[in-house]
């Protein structure tokens, strides 16, 4: 199996990210189109540990 490699929170265009993956996650399971906003934001090489976000 291929592992993930996540680019950064926001969605890209053709770019895995966490809030792509998050947001997909929530459709797979309840079949609603969802847009999270997240309480802040990282930069290149920081962490999103304890991040929150809304939907």
């Amino acid at each position: 199996m291929m592992e993930k490699i996540l680019i950064g929170w926001q969605k890209q265009p053709n770019r895995l990210n966490i809030q792509g993956e998050i947001e997909q996650a929530i459709h797979t399971i309840t079949k609603e189109e969802v847009d999270l906003t997240a309480s802040g934001r990282t930069d290149a090489g920081v962490h999103a540990l304890r991040t929150s976000c809304k939907f």
